[in-house]
């Protein structure tokens, strides 16, 4: 498979696949509102689908939908002039879209109505137009304010810088969306969507190229992005509006970087998707079933393939933070953490208890946690127990394991918030070998 039809296939399995019943929820919920505040049934005029959604830049698993609710004019100084005018607007559209959900949960949020469909929510912001086209948005905060947002000046500042760099904008900010859920990066969209848009305006190298250095560019990108200094903010394309950075992301885009270096190298090789999968995930093309299929059973391989992947389950959109850590410790002795273990090269070894922790969450409750333990190496294989199945936490926030022979073993976290996972991390457990490994 060529460099060029592997990027192809792979931008074409990143296509938002309930892209229907999305539209029809901006639709029914726009027909809704201007029912209730224009008396009219129009499913298409006074909104605007914002976010990535609206730039073109989501992929599939996309969950957190945004949508712009353009008020009449007339309504500015009833709004604007009541006391707690902010939270009343947000109120009165809460209250307007309930009476076509009554049995979804609507709910009222600092600066949005949100609506929570089935593996997706749609915020909704009603917004008053300025002459200028940018809205002024309510803010309920500390009694409540009004805002500025440009959102149609990020819609047209994609759609013509990815004009300009032969379509490469939007389908690179895609990928770097696969990278994010692959590794849990706490990333938000229009953060994306502006980075990329900041690295194809610093070089010309790709306004003219395809699929066929999309390998190139994907290495060129991460460099970049592990190379950029560590800050708070960033002006957003278009608009200049600031959008935060939610935590570092330089560390996993250099192993990206390191990643793509290994997969160039890989081009002829038989292995090479896999090379690519270990940046972008499940989403990027497998070698053909039936080549695999064939070097199976030339080999006889007789253990159980039991590995479960969170995608099969549930959407993944990364937008928040977790990290995982675990306690060693053997028969009372002191307990170590396995990332103090792995960052001194500390041989672990097999008859270990290991605790599995919970150690930083930024979601917000209620979540469900999941994990996923996976067993890897010829040992593994050999004792015909590779596991890998995902299991609901019991509510205590941990897990407990134990080293029982060696293999580099995987253990997964998986934080899934209406039915999405919106945070996940993974920490290696490289158990080395010794004699009893072999009993």
């Amino acid at each position: 498979m060529s460099v060029a039809t592997m990027f192809e296939e792979f931008i074409s399995n990143l296509a938002i696949s309930n892209k229907e019943t999305i539209s029809s929820s901006y639709a029914e919920i726009t027909k809704t509102l201007n029912k209730h505040f224009r008396d009219s049934n129009s499913e298409i005029v006074n909104s605007l689908q914002v976010g990535s959604f609206g730039r073109k830049t989501g992929i599939n698993g996309i969950s957190d939908l945004d949508m712009l609710y353009i008020m009449p004019k007339s309504k500015w100084d009833y709004y604007n002039n009541s006391q707690n005018g902010q939270y009343k607007l947000l109120s009165d559209t809460k209250e307007a879209i309930l009476s076509r959900y009554p049995r979804t949960a609507v709910s009222i949020d600092r600066l949005v109505v949100t609506v929570t469909f089935t593996n997706f929510y749609l915020e909704v912001q009603p917004v008053f137009e300025q002459d200028d086209g940018s809205f002024k948005y309510p803010d309920t905060k500390n009694g409540g304010s009004w805002k500025i947002t440009k959102p149609r000046e990020e819609i047209s500042e994609i759609s013509t810088a990815d004009n300009a760099k032969n379509q490469n904008l939007r389908r690179l900010c895609k990928m770097a969306r696969a990278w994010k859920n692959k590794y849990g990066v706490a990333m938000g969209g229009l953060l994306i969507d502006t980075l990329a848009y900041n690295f194809l305006n610093s070089t010309e190298d790709y306004d003219d190229k395809s699929y066929l250095y999309y390998d190139y560019l994907s290495r060129d990108f991460f460099k970049y992005l592990s190379e950029l200094p560590e800050q708070d903010y960033y002006l957003a394309l278009g608009s200049n509006q600031r959008v935060n950075v939610k935590k570092k992301f330089q560390k996993k885009a250099k192993k990206a970087y390191d990643l793509c270096i290994e997969a160039i190298n890989a081009e002829n090789q038989n292995n090479v998707n896999d090379k690519w999968k270990k940046v972008y995930g499940r989403p990027f093309p497998a070698v053909a079933k039936i080549a695999t299929e064939s070097l199976s059973a030339s080999y006889g391989i007789s253990w159980k393939n039991t590995e479960e992947f969170i995608e099969d389950k549930f959407p993944v959109d990364i937008r928040e933070y977790l990290k995982i850590d675990c306690e060693v410790k053997q028969n009372g002795f002191r307990k170590f953490l396995l990332r103090d273990i792995l960052r001194l090269k500390i041989p672990l070894k097999s008859k270990k208890d290991l605790l599995f922790k919970i150690e930083a969450n930024s979601a917000e409750k209620p979540y469900q946690i999941y994990w996923k333990v996976l067993n890897r190496g010829e040992e593994a294989k050999r004792r015909d127990c590779i596991r890998g199945q995902i299991v609901l936490d019991e509510g205590h926030g941990y897990k407990k394991e134990a080293t029982q022979f060696y293999g580099d073993h995987i253990v997964e976290c998986y934080c899934v918030k209406n039915g999405v996972v919106i945070a996940k991390d993974r920490i290696r457990v490289p158990i080395v070998a010794d004699g009893s490994d072999y009993e």
